[in-house]
């Protein structure tokens, strides 16, 4: 058994870790101490309390001709990681000096295990938070950065009393190369949105699938497994049980990374639920994958940005988004309204300038060549919009009540419509974020010669479509308002034939 242990490595990962996902502490300043007894000393000094702690790894001292505390050769505390910390984070320090082989010194961490309820409700942490933190953390190691911890049972997580997570032992990590990140970005879109073809083509382009299988067998013995949409809001099991079938019938190969991913996020979401019962790790990333789209500016990342927004017939998918938009405004509503909180979470929140960003480069996708079917749906639907307020709004306001009652909600063009209206609603509580940052895209946009060719086609075909339509509206209108007064007329006749015979 001794030989497989390598603490050398695992303490090696757990640098690596720490320089990527924890957060830097209140650290001490660099003091050399001679003796055990001047760093007592020292410590006896500092302000501990119940819910700070201080961070000793720049104390460095000389007890014995030891010398300064010792660094891995290798280890990432030799490295310049420039990366984003995750807060609320810690790994425990490893203690060089004492490390070989087969003895693992680490720093200790004072910390409450998830399970234990009511030592959680006495240090009155916010579970919901930890939740976040956790996830955050681990959706940034799996679709960001690809060293991730591949084992984050409730076993190897504590909450500290300042709130935080600590993370421990190390010894199973993974590292997944960005084709396999994107895909698996990819994978979660499409579940989500319940695309079995796109899931399907994601499984093919990953190796998943053997060379010469039918993809439109595989993409409808997927939509079989997704039901009627009832249980769309499974957990992580439920999911892979709806999936083992499918990957059974068509030989599924896995390659090791990714067995190491669903054993990650099985145990992730199995820590999760020990702090909330209905806690559903893909329901719960999926913000974190839109927001990764939104902010990455590589070419795949806007593809799928792309795929999720318009169909591959280039007609639009106006549902998703009007969610997007809404998620987008509704972070931005809720973060103007936030200067008094000293945490956010980071799973729901868009930057501003990446949303811009992005919303740019898809109009520059729809203004190109790639997009000219695009410009033609966009055309199409925005003309059958402006027909149903037409009349629906104008007409019917005009000349029956009960048929406009009818038509509300009665067709395809009528929900383009409300999903218009309530995109644009939300738009405008994000662009009053960032006035300036729109304003300075839509300047951009508008001076483009493609964007003016595109603006004159919307209207040719609007002039075009109403041309016709005006002028029976308006004879329509005009033998309506003849009836009501010929019947407004007949009942009054009737009314004083009926009060002369009293």
């Amino acid at each position: 058994m001794f030989e497989e242990i390598d603490y050398i490595l695992e303490a090696q990962n757990a640098e690596r870790f720490a320089s990527l996902y924890a957060c830097s502490s209140k650290c001490l300043p660099d003091i050399a101490f001679s003796s055990f007894g001047d760093i007592m000393e020292y410590l006896s000094t500092l302000p501990f309390s119940g819910t700070s702690w201080y961070n000793l790894d720049r104390i460095s001292w000389n007890i014995f001709g030891a010398g300064k505390e010792k660094t891995a050769p290798g280890s990432a505390a030799t490295d310049n990681v420039g990366c984003q910390r995750t807060v609320g984070i810690k790994v425990p320090k490893i203690y060089w000096n004492f490390t070989r082989k087969e003895v693992l010194t680490m720093e200790w961490i004072d910390g409450i295990k998830l399970t234990d309820e009511s030592r959680l409700r006495k240090a009155n942490l916010n579970r919901r938070r930890l939740i976040d933190q956790g996830l955050y953390c681990s959706l940034r190691q799996l679709l960001e950065v690809g060293f991730f911890h591949a084992d984050p049972h409730p076993g190897n997580l504590v909450a500290t009393e300042d709130g935080s997570l600590a993370y421990f032992d190390f010894g199973m990590m993974g590292d997944i190369p960005r084709h396999y990140r994107v895909g698996l970005i990819k994978m979660l879109v499409h579940f989500v949105n319940r695309d079995s073809l796109g899931l399907a083509n994601d499984f093919l382009s990953l190796g998943f699938l053997p060379d010469g299988v039918d993809i439109q067998s595989v993409s409808e013995a997927l939509r079989a497994s997704f039901g009627d949409g009832t249980r769309e809001s499974q957990d992580f099991q439920g999911i892979m049980n709806q999936l083992y079938d499918v990957m059974y019938e068509f030989n599924f190969s896995l390659p090791p990374d990714y067995a190491l991913v669903i054993r990650a996020l099985g145990s992730l979401e199995g820590t999760a639920k020990a702090l909330d019962p209905d806690f559903k790790v893909v329901e719960s990333a999926y913000p974190f994958v839109i927001g990764r789209l939104l902010v990455d500016p590589s070419p795949d990342m806007r593809r799928i940005l792309r795929e999720l927004l318009i169909r591959n017939d280039g007609s639009i998918r106006w549902n998703r988004l009007e969610r997007l938009i809404a998620a987008i405004s509704q972070q931005a509503s809720e973060t103007e309204g936030e200067t008094q909180k000293s945490y956010l979470d980071s799973l729901g929140s868009f930057d501003i300038r990446a949303v811009v960003s992005a919303t740019e480069d898809l109009f520059e996708f729809i203004l190109s060549d790639k997009g000219s079917r695009v410009r033609v749906f966009l055309v199409r639907d925005i003309v059958k919009a402006a027909d149903v307020f037409y009349q629906d709004e104008v007409l019917n306001n005009l000349l029956d009540e009960k048929l406009r009652a009818r038509r509300l909600f009665g067709s395809e063009e009528h929900g383009i419509l409300v999903r218009v209206v309530r995109g644009f609603h939300s738009l405008g509580r994000a662009v009053k974020l960032a006035p300036d940052l729109w304003s300075a895209m839509l300047i951009r946009m508008v001076v483009k010669p493609e964007f003016q060719k595109f603006a004159c086609d919307i209207s040719s075909a609007l002039i075009s479509h109403f041309k016709y339509h005006l002028p029976v509206s308006f004879w329509m209108c005009i033998s309506r308002l003849l009836h009501r007064v010929v019947d407004k007329d007949e009942a009054d006749a009737w009314n004083e034939v009926y009060l002369g015979r009293e």
